[in-house]
């Protein structure tokens, strides 16, 4: 029993690593199923739906080229701004006391324009194309110029707004009056016609968020949007055109109907091989396993290295080393017998002149390849003659 007790804790201390394992396994798994869920979403939300409407001189953008900051000062001055993405209800909202403000409706024909800005007082377009410049008949294009400019027209609105910069310049037609440039170019064209004030401006850096703080641009958008309670915005889109096959090109429409399928397809294949070829791999273990390599393998690996390099000297010490310590051994010196002490003791075994193998055994390195072949021949006639020496001597006579 007590052998039992003593054992039952160690049992229950193994198993608690073995659970934290499977659970950070289920946490891991648990996250690459989102992220490949969240892949498969956002491809099929890229597949399917549309683009985001929302950009240029759009109210509700707070993108840098969007125009929610005009829209905030206006409704910081007490104005109200309702925004419209259908021409219908954008029509339906305007009366006496609201501005009509909208860019260049270029997903509108000619009929649906008038339809749009014929019930209002006061329109004011944000943008403009020379389509539309004809269609109002209220100027024409001119060129450019980025110096800044100040009103110098006899609108009143625009008395205290100061200097713009302009990146369009218009030409006014006959009764329409220009302001911020001179009587051939200017930045703003109004045209009083009948009691209905129509404006044109090219506001898409004027009024943009990025760009409103400076010069006057938030003064002369508060100029032409702010002179009545109401401001009725309308955005034009795609969704809301009445011209026929205007439709835009997005990428679920230019892609094949089998593209979306096959990419879910592949993710599924892909998350199905992670988990089959998963489930192989367990917990790491460390194992120190015996490795035997040939002194045959080194000495070959390290002669195919040295004669790869083309080094002579270094091959030449290398053998000439290996040979002094062959000789020392046979003839009964030292290990760390100096080569001066081999090359005598190989001289008086041999019974030659002591001098005769210094050159050889402390000589200096060969430089090229015939040297070095030469110096290992004499080292090995070397080697055989004191072999052939020793055994000479122990010969019994």
């Amino acid at each position: 029993m007590t052998l039992l007790e003593n054992d039952a804790p160690r049992a229950s201390t193994a198993e608690r690593p073995t659970h934290r394992r499977r659970l950070r396994s289920l946490i891991g798994w648990a996250v690459v199923v989102l992220l490949v869920l969240g892949g498969v979403f956002v491809a099929i939300q890229v597949g399917v739906r549309m683009p985001d409407q929302r950009g240029a001189l759009d109210p509700e953008s707070v993108g840098d080229s969007g125009s929610m900051a005009l829209a905030r000062l206006l409704a910081d001055q007490g104005i109200e701004v309702e925004v419209f993405r259908s021409r219908t209800e954008a029509r339906a909202a305007i009366d006496d006391d609201a501005t009509l403000v909208l860019a260049n409706p270029y997903t509108l024909s000619d009929e649906a324009i008038r339809e749009l800005i014929d019930p209002a007082d006061r329109v004011v377009f944000l943008s403009s194309s020379t389509h539309l410049l004809t269609l109002l008949n209220i100027g024409d294009n001119a060129p450019a110029d980025a110096a800044p400019v100040e009103a110098d027209c006899s609108v009143p609105e625009f008395a205290d707004v100061g200097t713009i910069r302009p990146d369009r310049l218009f030409a006014p037609g006959d009764g329409v009056e220009g302001c911020f440039g001179t009587d051939d170019a200017a930045a703003v064209l109004v045209d009083e016609d009948s009691g209905t004030s129509t404006s044109v401006v090219e506001g898409a850096r004027l009024f943009s968020n990025a760009y409103l703080a400076e010069d006057g641009n938030a003064a002369l958008g508060i100029a032409l949007l702010g002179q009545a309670d109401r401001v009725v915005w309308y955005v034009p889109s795609f969704a809301d055109t009445d011209i026929e096959g205007k439709t835009p090109d997005t990428l679920g429409s230019l892609t094949p109907g089998w593209v979306t399928p096959a990419i879910l397809l592949l993710m599924i294949a892909g998350l199905a091989a992670a988990l089959w070829r998963g489930q192989r791999f367990g917990p790491l273990v460390a194992e120190t396993l015996p490795v035997t390599v040939r002194a045959s393998e080194t000495m070959n690996g390290r002669a195919r290295l040295t004669a790869k390099s083309g080094d002579a000297a270094h091959a030449g010490e290398a053998i000439v080393d290996g040979s002094r310590r062959r000789l020392a051994r046979r003839l009964g010196l030292a290990v760390n017998a100096t080569p001066e002490e081999i090359a005598d003791a190989a001289a008086d075994h041999l019974r030659i002149p002591r001098g005769s193998l210094h050159a050889l055994l402390s000589g200096p390195a060969p430089t090229d390849d015939p040297a070095l072949i030469e110096m290992a021949r004499r080292l090995q006639e070397l080697e055989t003659a004191v072999d052939a020496s020793s055994s000479i001597g122990r010969r019994p006579e």
